[in-house]
């Protein structure tokens, strides 16, 4: 169960990074959609880590508002994409990187 919950927690950000790399509002839609079903997968999860006795009911609520948070940011900014889509604009402008933009100095 726990490798279930990591990989549907880690689906969420994959695929809203995916979604955004395709440059394009419907695709970044469906993949939005798809992090959305995944933080949905999270809460099942974490319902039945409660039942099987893995966590109190408590880190479960807890953990499921976070989620549910989560959620409500997805849903915000689908509806943004679909606002954004309907302005008669064709694609999303690329962002380019520059090789420093990632390197940073870590402690």
């Amino acid at each position: 169960m726990t490798d279930q919950m990591i990989r549907s927690a880690r689906s969420i950000g994959n695929n809203i990074a995916e979604g955004y790399g395709r440059f394009h509002y419907q695709k970044n839609i469906q993949f939005c959609r798809q992090s959305r079903g995944s933080q949905y997968e999270l809460i099942d999860h974490l319902i039945d880590a409660m039942d099987c006795g893995y966590i109190e009911e408590d880190e479960c609520n807890r953990r499921k508002k976070y989620n549910i948070e989560s959620i409500k940011m997805t849903n915000g900014y689908i509806a943004y994409l679909h606002r954004q889509k309907s302005s008669n604009k064709i694609e999303e402008s690329e962002i380019h990187y520059q090789p420093n933009d990632f390197e940073q100095d870590y402690p």
